[in-house]
């Protein structure tokens, strides 16, 4: 229950209940100023509905090619620690342990990237083309030497190369949103168009009783939109820890979970 409050807490907004007085406060002085007007609510779905729902499907499909892109990074790390843990004649602990802190520095570092200013970025981004370093060189000095054949090495480095490739892409959603020019046009309406709307609320009141409903109406028409707003811009950056539908880069569980699969197979487990 605390959870679905704490959702709806985060829809509505002080700027939502700004535009929701400014209509109500529109709607009274053009009822006492017989100030009235049938305007046409298409207005309403061209200027705003349909930008919005642009902008949030566009932020979805971001979100979902992060999801994807993480998800190929985390494959591809699990598939060069179980090539040091299976592809060589002995299975150093030492060796597996190293590897899997490489991946957690590198998890950790791409988390902290993404959660931090975007001034930082070129200083948090070396830290992560570092750890990506200390990964190739871990591939190409320690499992060389350790007797891994030259085509498994050149097989691991395409896995690497593979999880650069994703964090590349996860980093160009970071840096880039969805249309700036589109988001402002939208939400410079939703700012305007609850308030200019006031004659037509006015206009509508002779059909409600009693009267005090007729305020009813701005007050939902502002929180919709502005709450459709708010959704997208919880979705805009899905890296930022605000919303509840953000991405979550847990460095600490993937360790644990190769930790636990550093001495066991399929059969170990009897699976």
């Amino acid at each position: 229950m605390l959870r679905r409050l704490k959702t709806i807490g985060l829809i509505f907004s002080a700027k939502g209940l700004f535009i929701a007085a400014s209509a109500v406060l529109s709607t009274y002085l053009c009822l006492r100023f017989s100030i009235q007007g049938d305007f046409p609510l298409t207005l309403i779905a061209t200027a705003v509905i349909f930008p919005i729902v642009f902008s949030i499907n566009s932020a979805y499909k971001r979100r979902e090619s992060v999801l994807d892109d993480y998800g190929q990074m985390k494959a591809h790390g699990r598939a060069i620690f179980f090539a040091v843990r299976d592809w060589l004649d002995d299975a150093d602990p030492a060796r597996l342990d190293a590897c899997r802190n490489l991946f957690g520095d590198l998890l950790a570092s791409i988390r902290d990237l993404y959660r931090g200013a975007r001034s930082e970025m070129p200083e948090r981004e070396i830290r992560v083309y570092s750890c990506f370093s200390d990964l190739s060189r871990f591939i190409r000095e320690d499992l060389r030497q350790a007797g891994l054949a030259s085509g498994e090495v050149s097989r691991c480095n395409q896995y690497l190369s593979k999880i650069i490739v994703a964090f590349e892409h996860t980093k160009h959603v970071y840096q880039y949103r969805t249309p700036r020019t589109l988001r402002a046009f939208s939400d410079f309406f939703i700012t305007v168009l609850p308030p200019l709307y006031g004659p037509y609320f006015a206009y509508q009141a002779a059909d409600y009783s009693p009267a005090w409903l007729i305020y009813l109406m701005p007050v939902l028409f502002a929180l919709v939109l502005s709450a459709l707003d708010n959704i997208q811009e919880h979705l805009e950056n899905p890296f930022d820890q605000i919303g509840q539908d953000d991405v979550i880069i847990n460095a600490e569980k993937f360790c644990d979970h190769l930790k636990v699969t550093s001495a066991l197979s399929a059969a170990d487990l009897k699976i």
